[in-house]
């Protein structure tokens, strides 16, 4: 017998009782039977004719039954169908973005106004937020101060877009005495004055560039100091804030302790929330991982949904939601992407 290649695609039928299957899941949390969906998916059909239906999408995937006498949940696979192709939601999905705007104050602090957003989407969703902490290239540089600690160490202080302070401890090849570094302060000051940090890398490199011998003592200390004070760094900025973990509990499919261990140890290392949201950040609008597609073991049973804030044109950072596969992708979807627009105009400079 030759095995098919191509699968043929779901009938109209197929597709609204899966419809109407993935609905009552996303509910009650319940398998769904043949005679639930009889009495609920309002077609002209036999039990029988259900149970047909219902083999077929089984054979294809996109149910399964976790015991041989229960009903069919929703796999993976028919979750990503449901969500690509079956799924209406509305753009701003009912939410009052005016009281939003409110909660996300453009007045604090970035560090306050991502965990204030963090909140806010565990708040609306009942299931737990995420969001990165802006990159540290964003925003325009308005003052440089420097106070030596000891020889070669330096507490550098930034003021960006007239509110945010930074503060980083720098080391130097070679000592600097205070007056030395009242100079450099007043110089990058001027220099770099209204620019962003990714704009005073790329001046730095063309200065290290530029003829040597033309630049006085001032120019090349400060270029030393600044490379230290606005280098990438070793990643200590990629990080995030979740709030509303704890709400994965009250969920049965989630709540075993194997479950919940392996999951709060993935939240705990960071490092593959980290990957997932880092691979969002080139996707535009809301991008979605059901269960196994986000290729860790720890997140079998979860999805996550997320989308960029940013500053304009310019991509700022990640925040999404997580929750079981069953979670009402209708409302989720866009309590994510109003929080996202929100946090990014919640982050512009002088807002």
């Amino acid at each position: 017998m030759v095995q098919r290649q191509v699968e043929e695609p779901l009938t109209e039928r197929a597709q609204h009782l899966l419809k109407m299957l993935v609905h009552r899941y996303i509910r009650d949390g319940q398998p769904v039977g043949s005679r639930a969906l009889t009495r609920d998916s309002g077609l002209d059909l036999s039990a029988a004719s259900i149970r047909n239906v219902m083999a077929d999408l089984e054979e294809a995937g996109y149910v399964q039954s976790p015991h041989t006498s229960s009903g069919r949940i929703p796999t993976d696979r028919g979750y990503r169908f449901f969500v690509d192709s079956l799924l209406k939601v509305r753009s701003d999905g009912g939410l009052d973005a005016d009281n939003l705007q409110i909660r996300l104050d453009g007045g604090q602090d970035r560090e306050s106004l991502v965990d204030s957003a963090s909140n806010l989407l565990s708040g609306l969703t009942h299931l737990a937020g995420v969001v990165t902490l802006p990159r540290r290239d964003y925003g325009a540089i308005r003052h440089i101060e420097f106070l030596p600690l000891t020889e070669r160490r330096i507490l550098a202080i930034t003021v960006l877009n007239d509110h945010e302070v930074q503060n980083r401890v720098i080391e130097t090849d070679r000592g600097y005495d205070p007056a030395e570094l009242q100079q450099v302060a007043n110089y990058l000051s001027a220099e770099f004055a209204g620019k962003s940090v990714a704009e005073v890398r790329r001046g730095l490199l063309e200065a290290m560039q530029a003829d040597q011998q033309h630049m006085n003592s001032l120019m090349t200390s400060a270029i030393a100091v600044a490379q230290e004070l606005f280098n990438d760094g070793d990643g200590e900025e990629d990080d995030f804030v979740m709030a509303g973990e704890t709400n994965l509990m009250t969920f049965a499919e989630l709540s075993s302790v194997e479950k919940l261990k392996e999951l709060f140890e993935a939240f705990g290392r960071k490092r593959d929330i980290l990957h997932l949201l880092d691979r969002c950040l080139a996707a535009d609008g809301v991008q979605i991982f059901i269960g196994q597609e986000s290729g860790y073991q720890a997140f079998d049973g979860v999805s996550l949904v997320t989308s960029t804030y940013q500053n304009d044109d310019e991509v700022l950072g990640v925040l999404g939601v997580i929750g079981p596969t069953r979670m009402a992708y209708d409302r989720v979807i866009p309590i994510v992407d109003v929080t996202a627009r929100l946090l990014g105009h919640a982050l512009k400079p002088g807002h």
